[in-house]
């Protein structure tokens, strides 16, 4: 089992910035990927942003890419994903993913007001 615990959405101003944070703990594996996944209402989840512990090149949605980092900190099995220059669309509930084992946080809102 690996847990995971996400931190720092809320709500911002259309143009402002968050960084979401998420922790995993638990039976970590050698080699796993840590990304964010959105989902809105109705919608299916869509990723966000992914990398890996050992193929640290990360991936990105085109919604997202310019305005978003994620970084890692593998010591501490935490993944950090910047966010610039919100719009109103990036409003969503943000769900850290742990990969092989598929594992979810619970969501974190972000709202952007325009």
């Amino acid at each position: 089992q690996v847990q995971l615990v996400e931190s720092g959405g809320g709500l911002v101003e259309a143009g402002g910035s968050l960084r979401l944070s998420c922790t995993a703990s638990g039976s970590i594996s050698t080699v796993n990927n840590m990304g964010w996944y959105r989902q809105v209402p109705g919608k299916l989840r869509e990723l966000v942003a992914a990398i890996g512990n050992v193929s640290t090149t990360p991936t990105y949605a085109a919604a997202v890419k310019g305005r978003c980092t994620i970084s890692r900190d593998t010591s501490r099995n935490t993944v950090h994903l910047q966010l610039d220059k919100l719009k109103p669309g990036d409003t969503a509930m943000y769900y850290c993913h742990y990969y092989p084992d598929d594992f979810w946080g619970r969501g974190t809102q972000v709202t952007v007001s325009s």
